[in-house]
């Protein structure tokens, strides 16, 4: 199930750090500025609703983190969850299977950057869309929601990334303002 919050601006930073557990709390509070506390806090908060609305749990989780420092909850390998946020939006996805869901802000692209992370296909489906920020967006998140199923993380083969058996869902918010993309593994055939 994916939770989403596009209201960031109207987000009760004060109301909401008791609800975040001690962990969490820390973590939201070493971010710099306002937004980056919001964000986290706001991400924390959704995953609460989802596991209130999916499983029945009320408490506040505490987190483990693997090996590349993807969270988990402690106590319950059986639920899979994974967190993302931008200056647009923020989401969380759970599922009863590895997941990972990447949100971006749609805003201006360097063609540096295209070289960097796109292969020859995905340049060319970037050169010729309508909206070339919007399509590079699309693909990152892509990309993005893949490494974080995985908990990988950027990785050498970022052009190749995509070509990996996955499950992809990709949403346009509202405007145009931001995309996000949650990834499943393939399903045995």
């Amino acid at each position: 199930m994916i939770y989403l919050n596009d209201d960031i601006a109207g987000f009760d930073l004060e109301a909401a750090l008791p609800l975040l557990s001690d962990q969490r709390r820390e973590q939201t509070l070493r971010f710099r500025y306002e937004l980056g506390r919001k964000t986290c806090a706001m991400a924390y908060l959704l995953l609460c609703k989802g596991l209130r609305q999916e499983y029945g749990i009320s408490e506040p989780p505490v987190f483990g983190y693997g090996e590349h420092g993807k969270p988990f909850i402690i106590g319950r390998p059986d639920i899979h969850f994974n967190l993302s946020h931008c200056r647009e939006a923020v989401a969380c996805v759970l599922s009863d299977e590895p997941v990972g869901i990447d949100v971006e802000s749609v805003r201006e692209y360097k063609e540096s950057l295209v070289r960097y992370t796109m292969n020859d296909e995905e340049m060319a489906s970037i050169r010729q869309a309508d909206s070339p920020a919007l399509e590079f967006t699309r693909l990152w998140t892509c990309k993005e929601a893949v490494l974080k199923l995985t908990g990988e993380g950027i990785s050498n083969d970022l052009k190749d990334i995509l070509k990996r058996p996955s499950r992809l869902t990709t949403v346009v918010g509202p405007e145009g303002r931001y995309v996000y993309t949650v990834c499943h593994k393939a399903a045995r055939g």
